[in-house]
């Protein structure tokens, strides 16, 4: 099957990359580090969560992120808002997109948001209906979709199941994750055959994490069945705190690199995406979880 040629990269690092970081990051440094990544030509930005604090203190200051970035005409700002006090809040605070996040575990849905996913998907219709009349489109997330960390395999025919809920409601795209990053291209493969099947494969993207060293593999799976959006986080970011040993999502300079390698369009400078990752982690005093970037740093080290 042939590739596509062109991909549209969805950063997830200034939210899903740093919600579970111990160490406090300032607003200023979060706003410095999107608009990095809106110069490296990123057309997608996933920037802030509008939970509580209480849950995810390193996201206390997403109005502050949200209002303080440097929008471009040709980017997209996007908030997760798991309730409607979280999407009323991420609609004053600027945002013109929003997503919506479900699972296709039951223990997950549990564990993660203490309700069923049956549960979840009617909590979320206040937002769906109030995001239709204010004109904010609505992107979907489905965790677990190659895995659980207290089911084990999860059933294909669940995920393509959630994830059609998620687009008859009204999401506009739905990201599959694997949350623990225990997917194969084989797994990835006959998951979308499912989904597909549920919701038109240019609707979907895929979101995985790098916990077994098979996320570039597994986009490329993903890539020879036709999807051609992808999520991923710079410098390797992000992690789940309900999955014991789950490294972080897979990151955007390998994503990037590997798409380069293909001949695939992203309009998405290297050079300027490597300086993002290299802030980031410098301010969180470790490495980049890139190969890309250390390979990168060390060539002009030397």
């Amino acid at each position: 099957m042939s590739l596509p040629k062109q991909v549209k990269i969805v950063e997830v690092g200034p939210r899903d990359g740093l919600q579970n970081e111990k160490q406090f990051i300032e607003a200023k440094d979060k706003i410095t580090l999107v608009n990095m990544l809106t110069d490296s030509g990123l057309s997608y930005i996933e920037c802030a969560s509008f939970v509580s604090p209480k849950w995810v203190p390193q996201m206390a200051t997403s109005s502050d992120v949200m209002q303080g970035i440097a929008k471009s005409a040709n980017a997209t700002y996007a908030a997760l808002t798991p309730n409607m006090k979280g999407y009323q809040a991420a609609i004053d605070a600027g945002a013109k997109e929003v997503a919506i996040f479900a699972a296709a575990s039951e223990s997950f849905s549990q564990k993660n948001i203490n309700c069923s996913i049956e549960d979840s998907i009617e909590r979320f219709a206040p937002i769906m209906a109030a995001a239709k009349a204010d004109g904010i489109k609505v992107r979907g997330y489905v965790s677990c979709v190659l895995g659980c960390p207290y089911e084990g395999d999860i059933d294909v025919e669940k995920v393509a199941q959630v994830s059609e809920l998620l687009f008859n409601m009204g999401c506009y795209e739905v990201s599959l994750g694997d949350t623990i990053g225990v997917g194969t291209p084989a797994k990835v493969t006959a998951m979308l055959d499912a989904v597909a099947k549920k919701v038109p494969l240019d609707k979907l993207a895929v979101h995985f994490h790098d916990t077994y060293g098979q996320a570039l593999a597994n986009i490329y799976a993903a890539l020879q069945q036709g999807v051609n959006v992808i999520d991923s986080a710079i410098a390797g970011l992000g992690g789940c705190p309900y999955a014991k040993g789950a490294s972080g999502n897979v990151a955007t300079e390998d994503v990037l690199y590997m798409l380069n390698g293909l001949n695939i369009q992203t309009n998405v400078d290297m050079d300027k995406l490597l300086e993002a990752g290299w802030f980031i982690s410098d301010l969180l005093q470790r490495k980049p979880i890139s190969k890309v970037s250390n390979a990168m740093r060390a060539k002009l080290d030397n």
